[in-house]
C-alpha cells in the first residue's frame, strides 16, 4: 500500500513539473538558456604578485586569442600590492609601456587599487596611460566584478 501511494506522489510531481513546463512561454525558456551561456564572457583577473606581472599579462593576451577576440569576452585586471610598481612610469621596463597600452586598445579594463596608490604615493598621472582607480580598493573591485558577472582568476 504505502509503495503504490509513494509512485501516486511520484507520478503526480511528474505531471505538474511537466504542466509548469508547458505553460512557461518559450520565450522565457529561451531567454534563460541564453543568460547561462553568455554570447560575451566577463572575467576579472587578480594581480598582487610582482613576480607574476608578465604572466598574467600573458595570460590576458592568450584569453582574447583563445576566445577568439575581444569582441568575444570582456577582462578586467584589477591590480594591487607590489605587482603596481610595475605599472609605475618611472619604473616601468621598457616594453610594459606598450604592453599595457596595446592591451588597453583591446579593451583591457585596467584597476587601479586606491590604497595601494596611496602606500606607494603614486596618482593616476603617475601609472601607465589606461588605468582607471579602484577607489573603494582593488579587494573590493574584484568582489563588485564577481557581483556583476565576472569569473574570477587569480594565477
Amino acid at each position: 500500500m504505502h509503495h503504490k501511494l509513494m509512485r501516486h506522489k511520484l507520478m503526480r510531481r511528474r505531471n505538474l513539473l511537466q504542466l509548469a513546463l508547458a505553460i512557461t512561454p518559450a520565450a522565457l525558456l529561451a531567454t534563460r538558456a541564453k543568460a547561462d551561456t553568455p554570447a560575451a564572457s566577463k572575467v576579472a583577473y587578480h594581480l598582487a604578485d610582482l613576480d607574476k606581472v608578465d604572466f598574467v599579462l600573458g595570460n590576458i593576451n592568450n584569453h582574447y586569442k583563445g576566445m577568439g577576440g575581444p569582441d568575444k569576452v570582456t577582462i578586467a585586471l584589477v591590480v594591487h600590492g607590489p605587482a603596481l610598481k610595475a605599472f609605475h612610469t618611472a619604473d616601468a621596463a621598457p616594453d610594459m609601456s606598450k604592453r599595457t597600452d596595446d592591451l588597453s586598445k583591446t579593451g583591457l579594463q585596467l584597476n587601479a587599487c586606491i590604497n595601494t596608490m596611496r602606500a606607494q604615493n603614486v596618482t593616476l598621472k603617475d601609472l601607465l596611460p589606461g588605468f582607471i582607480v579602484a577607489d573603494k580598493g582593488g579587494v573590493v573591485r574584484l568582489a563588485e566584478l564577481q557581483s556583476q558577472g565576472y569569473a574570477y582568476l587569480r594565477p
